[in-house]
C-alpha cells in the first residue's frame, strides 16, 4: 500500500497497491506514479527514471491502510483478493475511501477491478465520516472483521 502525497489535487496521485521487488525503487520523494516528477522537490533525474510504476490505483487521498488475503469463497460467493481497509482523507473536495475494498485476484493475478465490501461510513451528503475503517483480518470462523478508529469498535 502506497499512501501519496497531498497537495497535487484530488485525484493526483492516487494512492496504489503495489508489489515490492528486491531493489526496487518507488519513486519518493521524487516522483508519484512511477516516473511523474514532483517539482516541488529537488529531484534525482537519473534516480526518478528507475521508479516502478504501481501495479493497481486506490484513489486519490483514499488513505488506504490496513489489507488482508481473501481466500476464494472465505466470504459466500466472493472470489479471491486483497481485502483493503480504506480509512480516508479529509484534505479533497468530496471525500473519498471510507469504506472496506476487495482489489480481485484470479490465478494469483491482479484482475483490475475492485468491489466495494463494506460501505456506510459516510453521511449521505458525503462531507462527514461517521466511521473510518482502517485494519482488516480474517477471523479463525472466515468473518472478515474491519476495525474502525473513530467509533473504537471491530
Amino acid at each position: 500500500m502506497v499512501n501519496e502525497r497531498d497537495g497535487l489535487g484530488d485525484e493526483t496521485s492516487p494512492d496504489c497497491l503495489t508489489s515490492v521487488k528486491d531493489g526496487g525503487f518507488y519513486g519518493l520523494p521524487f516522483s508519484y506514479w512511477g516516473r511523474v516528477i514532483d517539482d516541488r522537490v529537488p529531484y534525482d533525474a537519473a534516480l526518478a527514471a528507475r521508479a516502478s510504476e504501481p501495479d493497481y490505483a486506490l484513489g486519490g487521498h483514499t488513505a488506504s491502510l490496513g489489507l488482508c488475503w481473501l481466500p476464494e469463497n472465505t466470504l459466500p460467493g466472493m472470489p479471491s483478493g486483497i481485502v483493503i481497509g480504506q480509512h480516508g482523507l479529509w484534505n479533497r473536495s468530496k471525500l473519498s475511501g471510507y469504506k472496506v475494498i476487495l482489489v480481485l485476484f484470479a490465478d494469483g493475478k491482479l484482475q483490475g477491478a475492485s468491489l466495494d465490501i463494506l460501505t456506510g461510513f459516510l453521511a449521505d451528503d458525503e462531507k462527514v465520516s461517521h466511521d473510518r475503517p482502517v485494519g482488516v483480518v480474517i477471523a479463525k470462523d472466515n468473518a472478515l472483521l474491519a476495525a474502525d478508529n473513530i467509533g473504537d469498535a471491530v
